[in-house]
């Protein structure tokens, strides 16, 4: 499977029924014991998106996640894609872009948009979240933005669509819920939670057209 191949076949399917909640359940994480996180929210959610960025890199499709500062909230210390809070009067599409040039340096003029994914509501930060997926001719010359970035991790594709990619753990969630997590393992980091259920989604597509995966 080569970028070209899987654009080419992404840009078709991306315009047909997506997956949604059917890739999304099985990586949702549960809570384990009495204490069980409690999310309330007043208002309507909060729009954003992330960028699912793919390049070539000597012969395998790989895609960047990010890492963030540890700090005590309901996403410190975890993995993510690129992305953030939309701008007032932004396309999901441009609102993916600027952040990915934001938080990891890619400029925007250097991605071509394939589609998008299903929108996803986190429901910790009350964020509705449309993923976006791009790609760049070449690798991308990372620079990631300090008060937002700790690492920047690149995944594998064809480590991610393998039949035993996901994994299950338990993990201490916020540092205080014990949560039952499936995840994927990308540079040896946990990645659940609401990136792992995105990331789902798009495996599972790229398992589907591509069938001696699936």
């Amino acid at each position: 499977m080569n970028l070209s191949g899987l654009v080419k076949q992404l840009t078709h399917r991306l315009q047909l029924p997506l997956p949604g909640e059917v890739a999304h359940e099985p990586l949702r994480a549960t809570p384990v014991g009495e204490l069980k996180p409690k999310f309330t929210h007043s208002v309507a959610p909060k729009l954003g998106s992330v960028l699912i960025l793919l390049y070539e890199e000597n012969g395998q499709i790989k895609f960047p996640l990010t890492k963030r500062p540890d700090y005590l909230g309901a996403h410190g210390g975890q993995v993510s894609f690129p992305g953030g809070k939309a701008e007032p009067g932004e396309t999901k599409i441009e609102t993916a872009l600027r952040e990915g040039e934001e938080e990891i340096g890619v400029p925007m003029n250097l991605v071509n948009v394939v589609g998008n994914l299903s929108d996803f509501f986190v429901i910790p930060s009350n964020f509705m979240i449309t993923p976006v997926i791009g790609y760049t001719s070449t690798k991308p010359r990372y620079v990631p933005q300090e008060s937002e970035v700790v690492r920047i991790i690149e995944g594998n594709l064809s480590d991610l669509i393998e039949e035993n990619a996901v994994r299950v753990k338990e993990i201490l969630a916020a540092k205080t819920y014990r949560m039952m997590a499936p995840h994927f393992l990308i540079e040896d980091e946990i990645v659940w939670g609401a990136t792992a259920m995105m990331l789902n989604e798009f495996r599972m597509i790229v398992r589907e057209i591509n069938p001696i995966y699936s």
